[in-house]
C-alpha cells in the first residue's frame, strides 16, 4: 500500500514529508478539510502521532500517515519536548516559541546549549494494525536566529554536522538528507518497502 492520507495541518510539515516520501512513490492525500484538529494529550511524541494516524483513519477509512516531534533541550532538563509547538502557549506563533527558547536558555554559555529533534512517524491502518518509527539529529541552540529557510525553531537549532549552520540556513535537500524528519520518514519509507 503506498496511498496514504496524511495528518498533519501544518502546511510546512506536509511540503516537507512530501519532498521526502514523494520521490520514492508515496502517494499522500491531504487531510480533508472537514475532518476536526486532533487534541493532542498524550505524553509522549509516540502517542500523540498515533492520536493523530488513528483519528484520520476514523475520518477517512483510509491508511493514514502522521508524524510529532519535539526539541529536547538538555540544559532545559528535555524541554519543550512533547510541547514544542505550544511552548509559549496554545496558539504561540513560531516566533513566539523561538523568542521564549532564547529567553530561558539567556544564561546558558554555547557550550552548554546542546539538543536534539525528534521525529515519530505513524502509520495507522483500516484493519487496526499500526507501527512507528522514529529519527534524530543532535545539535545546539544558537545565540540568535539565523536563515530564512524552513520553519519552527530551525533559525536556532545548528545540527552537529552542518558545519556551524542552522536548520533555516540549509537547502531543502541539505536539511531533508540530516534532519529529524528526514531521518524518521526514510525509517518509514524502508518499513513501508518491508510490508
Amino acid at each position: 500500500m503506498t496511498t496514504f492520507v496524511l495528518a498533519t495541518a501544518n502546511s510546512d510539515k506536509a511540503r516537507e514529508i512530501e519532498e521526502i516520501l514523494g520521490p520514492i512513490g508515496v502517494t499522500l492525500l491531504p487531510r480533508p478539510a472537514d475532518v476536526p484538529e486532533v487534541i493532542e494529550d498524550g505524553e509522549t511524541l509516540e502517542d500523540n502521532a498515533l492520536l493523530k494516524a488513528r483519528a484520520l483513519v476514523t475520518a477517512t477509512g483510509r491508511a493514514a500517515i502522521a508524524d510529532d516531534t519535539g526539541l529536547f533541550v538538555d540544559a532545559l532538563n528535555g524541554a519543550p519536548g512533547v510541547w514544542s509547538a505550544r511552548y509559549a502557549g496554545e496558539h504561540a506563533t513560531y516566533a513566539d516559541n523561538c523568542e521564549k527558547l532564547l529567553h530561558e536558555l539567556r544564561h546558558v554559555p554555547p557550550a552548554e546549549r546542546t539538543a536534539r529533534f525528534r521525529t515519530i512517524a505513524a502509520v495507522a491502518y483500516p484493519d487496526g494494525s499500526w507501527f512507528v518509527v522514529d529519527g534524530e539529529v543532535e545539535g545546539t541552540i544558537a545565540m540568535s536566529p539565523s536563515g530564512a529557510n524552513g520553519f519552527g525553531y530551525d533559525p536556532l537549532f545548528v545540527p552537529a554536522s552542518a558545519r556551524g549552520r542552522t536548520m533555516a540556513q540549509l537547502t531543502p535537500e541539505e536539511k531533508h538528507a540530516l534532519s529529524h524528519r528526514g531521518n524518521a520518514f526514510r525509517a518509514l519509507a524502508e518499513a513501508l518497502a518491508e510490508r
